[in-house]
């Protein structure tokens, strides 16, 4: 296997994922605190958010569809959601969240359906991305996941 290649293939997608604004500065953190001891500490991490986040957005479309709104009770689930997503640097998931936030503010139901349903669209782009993503470093072996560059 040409891991050369593979490496070549896992630098640019990560920089894909900046250049395009998914991930931010969050997810180099998180790299820094990965190191021999916890190899897949990041891969980890993001699979803790990616099992967490749907159970989150299906509260959120829940609470939605029930009467009368309950926009306290939606802010905090999307506050939640928010952080877990800042937590590994999900840009696009913590931007939207901060609009549907704001729509809870002004008490604007249709604005936190149209929000909901651009931070779905958001995390399954998300979710495919950065599984391919560690799908690739699997491929190259443990030695690569140590590694914390910022191309």
């Amino acid at each position: 296997m040409d891991y050369s290649n593979l490496r070549r293939q896992i630098t640019f997608m990560k920089k894909s994922f900046f250049d395009q604004g998914y991930l931010d500065e969050q997810f180099h953190q998180l790299e820094e605190l990965q190191d021999e001891s916890s190899p897949n500490f990041v891969e980890e991490v993001v699979v803790l958010f990616l099992k967490d986040s749907p159970r989150l957005l299906s509260n959120i479309e829940q609470t939605i569809g029930k009467y009368p709104q309950d926009f306290y009770r939606l802010d905090s689930l999307v506050h939640q959601l928010k952080g877990s997503g800042s937590s590994i640097g999900a840009v696009r998931m913590k931007n939207e969240c901060s609009v549907f936030k704001a729509h809870c503010n002004d008490r604007n139901l249709e604005g936190c359906r149209r929000s909901l349903q651009k931070m779905k669209r958001e995390h399954a782009t998300l979710k495919q991305k950065l599984e391919s993503y560690f799908q690739l470093l699997r491929q190259v072996g443990p030695r690569e996941h140590a590694v914390n560059s910022r191309n």
